[in-house]
């Protein structure tokens, strides 16, 4: 089973996007601070997905961002 989630957005970079499922890994850290967010969110998310058996992973571009969850069907 493959789930897409996109939206729009500024483009991550490269360098930030093979960051980004690390726990409290936070790609801009003053919009973390305001939002009162700890950098667990994505992390948590690729626990739940791995410890089941599935992947997730994020690209962006064209101002987009795209995250995609692949588990298996049984």
């Amino acid at each position: 089973v493959v789930i897409r989630l996109e939206n729009r957005g500024r483009t991550i970079p490269p360098e930030v996007l093979s960051r980004l499922f690390e726990r409290f890994y936070r790609a801009d850290s003053a919009r973390a601070t305001r939002s009162g967010g700890a950098g667990l969110g994505l992390a948590i998310a690729k626990e739940i997905v791995t410890r089941h058996g599935g992947q997730i992973s994020a690209e962006s571009y064209d101002n987009r961002v795209i995250f995609t969850v692949e588990m298996p069907a049984s």
